[in-house]
């Protein structure tokens, strides 16, 4: 079943939708709430830093930290479908997300 998402910060905006495993993958891009300004988020909403989205774009990676040591950090080339999703944010500035 696709995940849907919902520009909460751009309620206009048609919905984006992203395949399954999207509802894990969001872990890598969100941002934590209270901390670097970021509000407290509902149920199911994220913050997505627009200055990373823009570096992500122009990178092509992410970094992942590892959970057992934080100083180990590797780097994960964007999949095509992440890419799209991430350019759908950085055209419409979207930043406040919402998973359906």
């Amino acid at each position: 079943m696709p995940v849907v998402v919902h520009a909460v910060d751009r309620p206009q905006l048609a919905p984006y939708k992203m395949s399954d495993r999207f509802r894990h993958e969001i872990a890598y891009f969100m941002s934590v709430p209270g901390e670097g300004g970021v509000p407290a988020l509902g149920p199911g909403e994220y913050w997505i830093d627009r200055d990373h989205v823009q570096r992500w774009l122009d990178e092509g990676v992410i970094l992942l930290v590892s959970p057992l040591d934080s100083a180990s950090q590797t780097e994960v080339e964007l999949s095509e479908e992440q890419e799209a999703w991430l350019e759908w944010m950085a055209q419409h500035q979207v930043q406040h997300i919402r998973l359906a």
